[in-house]
């Protein structure tokens, strides 16, 4: 079905109310997922709903958590999502960071014991809309590890990074440290379809093409152990400064009963006068070279939802 933005919003808040999520993480969470339809990143958006559906029934998302937001330094905002959703504590905060980056030129924010952040470009979007640039990260519980190690030790460990362009859109980057995000790999799975040899191992620890084997395997990063030291890079900054779960710690965003209880970590710039237009223009002159400028897309006015995902929906709600 197809439904303009609006009714994709009261789709996400209703089924997001009945999980029994508060207004205000309802209002959060359908906000992010809608987002991330707007802006084509489908695995994020409604298909990911049905994981916070889940983990707000079970137990693994506090629906009615308050986080407590902290303002330690004039440039620096500390938050507990107490167990609630990582979207919800990152809105309480958001007028804040976005002022103060404005009047001290950076802000730092540093969240801890939250739910899997979801779509990371979500943040930095944000951010950019308002005219800043930004670079977020965020770990999850351990499902990367390296051809070494043959277990998990990692979570995907996404990096954003996001910039405000003249015309409307951002430049958004988005993407995880593993070859691939877990959901593409959960969506192999979910078609029956093989994966690449180099995106994952089996629980033996054997590179596999098999996405079944692979859900219940180690991911592998992209570039060896290139991508594993950004990885750790950014578990060190959004596990060790925030104060949230090593993703070794973090139980599963997917199964039982507890949060993963893992950090969000955002530092927001102000740039300076004229940065857009500068922006708009060297990216223009790269695309004159053949280059591939990722995170570019404008927002769409419609969102789309396949029968079969939102009667998934509707079940896992009635």
């Amino acid at each position: 079905m197809r439904l303009s933005v609006d009714d994709a919003h009261e789709f996400a808040f209703r089924a997001a109310r009945k999980a029994g999520a508060s207004e205000q993480v309802a209002t959060s969470l359908a906000r992010a997922t809608v987002s991330a339809e707007e802006r084509g990143k489908n695995p994020v958006g409604f298909k990911h709903l049905l994981d916070y559906l889940d983990g707000l029934a079970r137990g693994r998302i506090d629906g009615r958590a308050q986080p407590e937001v902290r303002f330690p330094t004039d440039a620096s905002i500390q938050v507990d999502a107490r167990g609630g959703i990582a979207q919800a504590g990152f809105d309480s905060a958001f007028e804040q960071l976005v002022s103060r980056t404005t009047l001290h030129g950076v802000c730092v924010f540093a969240q801890s014991n939250g739910y899997t952040a979801g779509e990371l470009g979500y943040y930095t979007t944000r951010l950019a809309e308002e005219g800043l640039v930004a670079i977020a990260g965020t770990n999850s519980h351990a499902i990367m590890g390296t051809v070494e190690s043959r277990q998990p030790v990692y979570g995907t460990n996404p990096l954003s990074f996001a910039a405000p362009m003249t015309n409307g859109a951002s430049f958004v980057l988005d993407q995880a440290c593993s070859a691939t995000a877990f959901v593409n790999v959960r969506q192999a799975a979910a078609n029956g379809e093989p994966i690449p040899e180099d995106w994952a191992l089996d629980k033996s620890g054997e590179p596999t093409t098999n996405a079944d084997d692979a859900v219940e395997g180690t991911l592998l990063p992209f570039g060896g152990w290139r991508g594993a030291n950004i990885a750790l890079m950014i578990e060190i900054l959004a596990a060790g400064l925030t104060g949230g779960n090593w993703s070794l710690d973090a139980p599963s965003f997917a199964v039982g009963t507890e949060s993963p209880a893992v950090g969000l970590f955002v530092v927001a710039l102000a740039p300076v006068t004229g940065f857009a237009a500068r922006l708009q223009s060297h990216l223009e002159r790269l695309k004159g070279y053949g280059m591939r400028i990722p995170g570019t897309r404008s927002r769409v006015d419609e969102v789309e939802i396949s029968d079969a995902l939102a009667a998934k929906i509707r079940e896992v709600t009635d």
